[in-house]
């Protein structure tokens, strides 16, 4: 397995663009009020990948960094979001982001932050961010005991996958907020999101964590087969659903 994790995703990106969630609508508009953005501010998303959360940026008018240190990733986001001129795709890490001093009003995060160095990460983002800018960190934290297909789908990741239970999604509760967040003090606010798949998507939602044995591989085969076994225990008219909470934790830095 890559240990580098900004090259976890280089061998997952066509799964990665097709098949992971979205954000709910009521993510952006909590951004935008929280941090009274107009037309004029500008957003910088942090490892921004294959760009999902970077086009809700753009598809609200806004001007948006998208900062990311894979280079597969974000030629898939080229190709997805290059015809917008506030797309403005950069090849930085979030520790180091060649982005100008005190030139940014929000950083988003999605899906992103837990692979971060936190105390670089922070004094990249106070150098960055205007004095009275926002962070935003951004899960969609998949909920592992939603129903009996998503108890049996938790199942087979921790007992065949390659290293889900040290980088699964729940690690997010060892980030110690308060102490990244200026004096400690942040909101949080959560909101449900759902994904329905049939048996292709749920294969296409898998694979593209990079904890899963990859496809074409013995291990990624074995892995295939679980998946449809599970698939046609549990699944309802030929569907089945993950089920999110998406949380967002929201700051001065």
């Amino acid at each position: 397995m890559i240990s580098d994790p900004t090259k976890r995703f280089s061998d997952r990106v066509y799964n990665y663009v097709k098949y992971r969630p979205g954000y709910p609508d009521e993510a952006i508009t909590f951004l935008q009020n929280e941090c009274d953005l107009s037309g004029q501010s500008v957003i910088a998303d942090i490892g921004s990948g294959t760009g999902i959360f970077t086009k809700l940026l753009l598809d609200k008018g806004y001007k948006v960094y998208a900062v990311e240190p894979n280079v597969d990733m974000q030629e898939a986001a080229r190709q997805y979001l290059g015809y917008n001129q506030d797309f403005i795709p950069t090849a930085g890490s979030a520790e180091a982001t060649t982005l100008p001093s005190s030139s940014v009003d929000l950083i988003v995060c999605a899906q992103a932050f837990h692979w971060f160095n936190n105390q670089k990460t922070r004094a990249e983002f106070e150098r960055i961010l205007k004095d009275d800018g926002y962070a935003a960190l951004i899960w969609n934290n998949r909920l592992a005991d939603a129903d009996d297909f998503a108890t049996a789908y938790e199942n087979i990741l921790e007992q065949d996958s390659v290293d889900y239970n040290k980088v699964n999604h729940r690690n997010i509760s060892d980030i110690d907020f308060k102490a990244f967040f200026k004096d400690g003090k942040y909101k949080t606010v959560k909101f449900p999101n759902v994904q329905v798949f049939n048996e292709d998507g749920l294969l296409g939602r898998a694979f593209s964590s990079s904890y899963v044995p990859a496809e074409g591989t013995d291990d990624g085969e074995k892995f295939r087969q679980l998946l449809k076994d599970i698939f046609a225990k549990y699944n309802q008219f030929g569907k089945v659903s993950f089920h999110y909470q998406t949380e967002v934790y929201l700051g001065k830095v």
